[in-house]
């Protein structure tokens, strides 16, 4: 009874675990179906995800719940259904997870490829992809900026007709169809049009690009502009090669073509001359003006010296204020001079500079090959002291070298090396010449010039020796040495009871420039035990024109010890009424080239009578130097000069002599 009462139960159950067997094959269907629907809609994987999980989610709840429930009635006999149900319900957690991994892969290739189309569009080489036929299928950005065509114009079209600059031949694109045939790819350098018209160059790279069969499937083509390393590279090659101020050929290219002229002339037998040229007074027009307008000057130089020369010939800027002539073919002596003359002739009109009229003179010096030299150097050299010579003869005219010239500029050198050496010797010495009011005739001062006492030249005289320091860089330490002995005399003159008197020292440059020069005079005066008012320094005007507000300062500072200043050599610079009202100086001297021809030539007449009348207006003494005649004199008492110097009152004499000078005159 019990038996027959359980059989309709157990063919419910039954019927109960088919259905719901059927129901798990239903949902495995559904999840098959979800998959293959999001497979091939991955722009919606998000969604895709988000609809599955929840058709996964509320049957999957259902179907978990129903299998507690039915275990509770199934007891033993439903254990083997509940795992049959298991079984259906880990087949769809398999389905779920296999879906998920799908999914997140899907959603990588898209990241994936998003980045790609990012890089494709931001990179700054310009990209283009055609078909097998040519026709451009896509650009990115970079390739309108660089082209200016916009994807719109480009697409369809083929890049040759659209970018051709007609500076290639037929046989490039024949090389370049051959490379991709056999190699897959070209790289290499192309010239290609703007849409403006403007040609420019491009740096191309060219691919065949396959399908997974190996089958061509398109070409990409990624190309740059380098417009701008070429700019470089040529700007490069510029300066390695020409003046970056002046546009002319350096040392560089100057070799060059001496290296190929000189080898023209020994086959054919045939002159090469170097033309040597150094501006006269540039330095001055430095160091008075500034720098800007004395590069600006030595472009304007180096464009007139080029006008007088032949495309066959080669001017060089060799440095500094200096150029170099090359002339090839010379013919002869002639034909060299009459080229050296056409430089002077450039130069001979004033050149306008910022409200400037500028004054411009050269020296130069010539040599031949093959008599002066056989290669550049030896002839630049040789060139170089010819030069030399033309400037001591007075500048503004060229001279041709001579052997006796080498055997003077190593006379030259070595008095340089002696010079060094005659310092730590003592073999300089001072003399010094008397200064008088031009009325009382009265010794009012004397200036210290010093001398040198070589061992087997004798007495050299400064006009010899003073050059030379300059170009040696000695005459920083000539001067402290001038300054410390003047100061050291004053003091023995005092204490052997002369009257007291200011003794004048001569500044260079160099000296004035010094960072610790005041210190410097300060060290001399204590030394010594001079007092700073019988100390007077002399400065040209060329020195007091370079870098006025330090100047300004320095001389406000030896003011304020109570030195005097004067200017030396008034009259051959470019100083002004106001630029003199602004200096701490007590004193002018008239250049001795005012005073030579002063009484037979009205214009310096006139010249120094007005130095005179504008140095009064500014409470300034005057004293004429190179007095030597006594017309002179009465002319300059007659204009009202203050002091004299001069052989007409006594030439440079020794300290002791110089004693007894002062002595002589003031018992008189």
């Amino acid at each position: 009874m019990a038996h027959r009462l359980a059989q309709p139960r157990l063919r419910e159950l039954r019927t109960i675990t088919v259905a719901a067997l059927l129901a798990a094959l239903a949902w495995t269907l559904v999840i098959g179906a979800s998959l293959a629907w999001n497979y091939w809609h991955e722009e919606e994987e998000h969604r895709s995800l988000a609809r599955l999980e929840t058709r996964l989610g509320l049957p999957h709840q259902q179907i978990v719940g129903q299998i507690e429930n039915d275990r509770s009635l199934l007891g033993g006999l439903g254990a083997t259904h509940g795992a049959i149900w298991l079984a259906g319900v880990g087949m769809i957690g398999f389905i779920r997870s296999r879906a998920r991994r799908q999914i997140v892969t899907r959603r990588d290739d898209l990241r994936r490829r998003r980045v790609s189309e990012q890089v494709f569009d931001q990179t700054a080489e310009g990209i283009v992809i055609t078909d097998l036929e040519r026709r451009i299928i896509s650009v990115n950005r970079a390739f309108s900026e660089i082209t200016g065509y916009a994807a719109e114009e480009a697409l369809g079209r083929h890049p040759e007709d659209l970018l051709r600059s007609g500076r290639h031949d037929p046989e490039i694109y024949r090389q370049i169809e051959a490379s991709l045939a056999g190699q897959g790819s070209w790289r290499g350098e192309m010239w290609h049009r703007r849409k403006s018209g403007e040609i420019y160059p491009e740096w191309l790279a060219i691919s065949l690009v396959r399908d997974a069969a190996g089958c061509p499937e398109h070409y990409i083509g990624i190309f740059s502009d380098i417009s701008q390393q070429k700019r470089d590279a040529e700007r490069i090659r510029f300066l390695a090669y020409y003046d970056a101020l002046t546009g002319l050929p350096n040392r560089t290219l100057l070799a060059d073509r001496a290296a190929k002229a000189i080898a023209v002339a020994q086959r054919n037998g045939a002159r090469v001359a170097v033309l040597f040229m150094d501006l006269d007074g540039f330095k001055h027009v430095n160091d008075s003006l500034g720098h800007l307008l004395g590069d600006a000057l030595l472009q304007l130089v180096g464009q007139r010296l080029g006008q007088q020369t032949r495309r066959a010939d080669t001017l060089s800027r060799f440095g500094g204020d200096e150029f170099v002539l090359l002339l090839t073919e010379s013919e002869g002596p002639e034909s060299i001079a009459a080229a050296a003359r056409r430089c002077l002739d450039a130069l001979s009109t004033p050149f306008e500079l910022d409200g400037h009229d500028i004054d411009i003179t050269t020296s130069i010096g010539i040599s031949v090959f093959p008599d002066d030299g056989q290669t550049l150097e030896a002839l630049v050299k040789n060139a170089d002291t010819a030069m030399y010579q033309a400037k001591e003869s007075g500048r503004n005219q060229f001279r041709f070298f001579e052997t006796a010239m080498n055997a003077r500029a190593t006379a030259r050198a070595t008095l340089g090396n002696d010079l060094r050496r005659a310092l730590e010797r003592s073999e300089l010495f001072l003399h010094y010449q008397p200064q008088a009011e031009i009325t009382s005739g009265e010794i009012v001062g004397v200036e210290a010039l010093v001398r040198w006492q070589h061992p087997q030249l004798g007495t050299i005289p400064p006009a010899d020796f003073i050059p030379v320091a300059e170009e040696i860089g000695l005459i920083g330490r000539l001067g402290e040495w001038v300054l410390n002995e003047a100061c050291r005399q004053a003091v023995a003159w005092q204490r052997a009871g002369l009257p007291h008197i200011p003794v004048a020292v001569n500044l260079s440059a160099l000296q004035l420039r010094s960072p610790d020069f005041l210190d410097s005079v300060r060290r001399a005066l204590q030394s010594a035990g001079l007092d700073a008012h019988w100390l007077e320094l002399e400065l040209t005007e060329s020195v007091l024109m370079h870098q006025v507000d330090s100047v300004m300062q320095t001389l406000h500072g030896l003011s304020d010890l109570g030195i005097r200043i004067a200017i030396d050599d008034f009259g051959t610079g470019y100083s002004s009424l106001a630029y003199l009202r602004r200096l701490a100086i007590d004193k002018l001297k008239i250049d001795r080239s005012f005073i030579r021809d002063l009484s037979v030539d009205p214009e310096d007449a006139l010249i120094v009578a007005t130095i005179i009348r504008m140095a009064h207006s500014l409470r300034l003494r005057v004293i004429a130097e190179g007095v030597e005649a006594s017309e002179q004199l009465a002319t300059l008492r007659a204009q009202g000069c203050d002091e004299i110097q001069g052989y007409h009152l006594s030439r440079p004499l020794p300290a002791d002599a110089l004693a007894e000078f002062i002595r002589e005159r003031f018992a008189a």
